[in-house]
């Protein structure tokens, strides 16, 4: 056998010391941490300023290939202000839309009568305070210093009785793009004239030169459509995501207290004693009071330190409970293992060299595993992983100094044999009484309880004779541990592991990647319907992607012209490809129309200025040499159909890009949240397996078994894959927020696995079936009792309206689950394959 614990008995040891070190001195360790919360929790004054919750900038990788496309793009192809353009944007651009939908037909005079009535409503309208009013001319984007128009109102020229004699072509009706504006077209047959649509959309592009305006205006345009109160209109603006995205924390703030409350009743309940001396209610209670002062120090002082603070962050307090709660049961049943007749110093002394390497190994793995968190290239990630990392470490502070005091100062009444509540002096009780306990009093220890009673706080009301471990062990030792041993179970728990596996690796098989951004916005958002309007009216279009010719091109050369053109061809070959719109091909056209000479530099560059000068627009998309007149760059647009997965297409047209001989560069601002699919299967691969690896270096390093590490190893993986198989079965994509959650799970995991093996190898039992049958009489109670905790500080999130708090609900349910069935369920019985010596420890 490998032994590791030179290390773990040097950390017992010097708990040891430690406690009774508090043990003498309560008073300054319970009152330094009150002080110190204090001093750090006014970092909260600085919230508001720290608060960081910008979408783009916290849920898209820092270093993501779009961001420095844009940069190109915006570098090399400025926007014209007085001549707008939609298709040119270089962002998603500041806008309000209206998605109108009818059962039948939209192209009705009854119904375009309608759309033509919110159209007026929605340019005429007043907004902003008296005497600073708008109305949307006054910020509008512009096209020949007039406001832009929807093109479906332009081809019926604001008149609805106009469109029984039109016969729309679709999805080009001459040179307008129709398929931008209508949704649920049907053609004629054998034509591409419309029939009928369901939909119709409108935008309402704004300057971008006054942010405060735009929004002034934004939010007067959602008042004005939320109050028509009409179930066929749906809409949303440039801003409503981020502003709906904002609302989340309050959608939860409500849930912090009702868990608050849940978990200190549930630990007063299993913590409370017939006894009234010795029962353990104001240790319970300063427990869950410790993971407070844990959150108000490690995000105090976090926001001290300038880090910001975004929203998913917002979770932190829940998941610190359930740890800080664990780490009070153990502390708890430390110290009813002590002797009684010890003086307080001492019994905390071994309540510490105990319990205290327990904490820290969970503690330990914990942190560093939301350390690690943070190189990922999301934001909203990293700004988790610290703040919960830096408030484990704070809890695991708080559980030794603050708990502890509270302890010792507990014990001391104890000592005096004082009411729990009057603190007035109790009389002799009556054996029975006094030997009353609660479901709370378990064994966390990884040796052996002795048999017979040495002055042990009684653990149940039983005869004498029972064994101290009491009713809840009795379970485990006398009923399910030999069930689970018995050859049939086995098979049954291979079988059943099996089937775990296979889920697992099914679910991991039909993964889907990416975050859906309508899952920013709450539930019950506006902005729900109208992504669910443009999903079924409006979905057989996706994006048109900008091409940049990055080199300097003989535009005029046939040579040259015929290698640009070979490019094109290779991205019509792709199966969602609808159409090329390039001004090179505009200019060929209205130079054959106009027989200008453009075959050669001189004539080209004449009449390509003239071209200009007829339209307009196009000179956005050339960048010119101002010194010697050369064609630096240009750009030409791919549109795309929405047949294929999203980031299956930016990645086949960059791919087809690259292969090109020329120099080109694809780009649509939507490619700016897509890039997340590019990264996030390898970069929480990656996260994880460093974190499993660390977590096996400190298995290693504090737990003396070779076997019991490789166990905690095996149970992270197996927990992981799990995780990340039933996750997606579950609805729960892998993204920015769910890899928060994964990451977070590794250091949970490692608490369900490692004290069972380690209590198996140091078991002095001499077959495997007698050393797991200990192990679970020893630890099953106190691993169930703890997982409930856990599960009670995130079970509030389950009706939360956000899709954020529910995954992070979903997440921790699910490794609790599964960290259960491999502590009390796989591992025993895996454990029972090895034939290890009569004693380990």
């Amino acid at each position: 056998m490998v032994r590791t614990d030179c290390l773990e008995k040097l950390l017992s040891r010097g708990f040891e010391k430690l406690g009774e070190f508090i043990g003498y001195h309560p008073v300054w360790f319970l009152i330094t941490p009150l002080i110190l919360s204090a001093g750090l929790g006014s970092g909260f004054y600085f919230l508001q300023g720290r608060l960081s919750n910008d979408i783009e900038e916290q849920f898209t990788p820092f270093d993501g290939r779009a961001k420095d496309e844009r940069r190109y793009i915006q570098e090399t192809f400025p926007e014209n202000d007085s001549t707008f353009s939609r298709l040119r944007l270089s962002t998603l651009g500041s806008y309000a839309t209206v998605i109108v939908s009818h059962e039948e037909n939209i192209l009705t005079v009854d119904a375009l009568t309608a759309v033509l009535d919110l159209d007026s409503k929605i340019r005429l309208t007043m907004v902003g305070p008296d005497g600073h009013q708008l109305q949307y001319k006054d910020i509008c984007a512009v096209i020949d210093k007039t406001c832009m128009t929807n093109d479906i109102l332009d081809i019926i020229e604001n008149d609805a009785s106009s469109i029984s004699e039109l016969k729309l072509m679709y999805p080009w009706h001459h040179s307008i793009p129709l398929y931008l504006g209508l949704g649920n077209v049907k053609l004629k047959e054998n034509s591409n004239v419309v029939e009928r649509a369901k939909a119709i959309q409108l935008f309402y592009y704004l300057k971008d030169d006054n942010e405060t305006q735009a929004d002034l205006w934004l939010e007067g345009f959602i008042e004005l459509i939320d109050e028509q109160q009409t179930t066929n209109v749906s809409y949303t603006t440039s801003r409503s995501l981020q502003w709906e995205f904002e609302k989340s924390p309050d959608a939860v703030i409500s849930l912090f207290s009702i868990t608050y409350a849940i978990v200190i009743t549930f630990s007063i309940a299993t913590c409370w004693r017939l006894d009234n001396v010795r029962t353990k209610v104001w240790v319970a209670t300063s427990g869950v009071l410790s993971t407070g002062l844990a959150v108000l120090s490690g995000f105090g002082l976090l926001l001290l330190l300038d880090q910001p603070f975004v929203m998913t962050a917002a979770s932190c307090p829940f998941m610190i409970l359930g740890i800080g709660v664990d780490d009070m049961f153990i502390m708890i049943a430390g110290w009813q293992r002590t002797n009684v007749k010890d003086r307080v110093p001492a019994r905390l002394g071994h309540t510490y060299k105990d319990a205290a390497v327990s904490i820290t190994i969970t503690s330990l793995t914990d942190a560093l595993a939301l350390f690690l968190g943070c190189i990922t290239p999301f934001g909203s990630v990293r700004s988790f992983c610290l703040y919960a990392g830096t408030c484990v470490m704070f809890c695991y502070l708080y559980s030794v100094t603050f708990l502890g005091a509270c302890m010792a100062l507990n014990g001391q009444r104890e000592e005096q044999n004082k009411h729990w509540f009057t603190c007035a002096v109790v009389s002799a009780v009556s054996p029975a009484v006094s030997a009353a306990s609660s479901v709370c009093d378990f064994d966390m220890s990884v040796g052996k309880i002795p048999k017979k009673n040495r002055g042990f706080e009684k653990r149940s009301a039983r005869p004498p004779k029972q064994d101290e471990t009491g009713i809840t062990s009795d379970m485990f030792d006398k009923y399910y541990g030999p069930f689970l041993t018995q050859n049939l179970t086995k098979v049954f728990v291979f079988f059943l592991y099996c089937a775990y596996l296979g889920g697992s690796i099914y679910g991991c098989w039909i993964l889907e990647q990416g975050l859906d951004i309508r899952n920013l916005a709450l539930d019950d958002s506006y902005i729900v319907k109208y992504y669910d309007d443009e999903e079924q009216f409006l979905s057989v279009f996706s994006s048109n992607v900008m091409v940049a010719v990055k080199e300097p091109i003989s535009y005029w050369d046939e040579g040259e012209m015929k290698a640009l053109k070979s490019c094109i061809s290779d991205f019509e070959q792709l199966t969602y490809f609808q159409n090329t719109s390039a001004w090179f091909d505009t200019f060929e056209e209205v130079a054959r129309a106009q027989k200008w000479p453009i075959d050669n530099e001189k004539d080209y560059r004449k009449h390509l200025e003239m071209f200009l000068e007829i339209l307009p627009v196009f000179r956005q998309d050339i960048n010119i040499n101002t010194s010697d007149g050369k064609i630096i760059a240009s750009r030409f647009f791919v549109q795309t159909l929405n047949n294929e997965k999203v980031e299956v297409i930016m990645t086949d047209l960059r791919i087809t890009a690259d292969k090109c001989n020329k120099s080109l560069l694809v780009y649509h601002p939507s490619f700016i949240y897509y890039d997340q699919y590019t990264v996030i299967v390898e970069n929480t691969i990656q996260t994880i397996v460093i974190a499993a690896i660390v977590m096996l270096v400190i298995s290693l390093l504090l737990i003396p078994s070779l076997i019991s590490a490789v166990l905690v190893a095996f149970s992270i993986c197996s927990v992981v894959v799990g995780l990340c198989g039933f996750m997606t079965l579950w609805d729960v994509n892998l993204d920015s927020i769910s890899m928060i959650n994964l990451v977070m799970s590794i250091g949970f995991s490692v608490d369900f696995s490692a004290h069972i093996s380690y209590a198996f190898v140091c078991s002095r039992e001499t077959s495997a079936n007698r050393k797991a049958i200990d192990a679970l009489s020893q630890l099953g109670y106190p691993v169930l009792q703890g997982a409930v905790s856990t599960i009670l500080g995130v079970v509030v999130l389950s009706t939360s309206g956000s899709y954020i708090f529910r995954t992070f609900f979903k997440i921790v349910f699910l490794v609790i689950l599964f960290g259960l069935l491999h502590g009390l369920v796989f591992i025993p019985v895996f454990l029972t394959m090895f034939q290890l010596p009569k004693k380990c420890c």
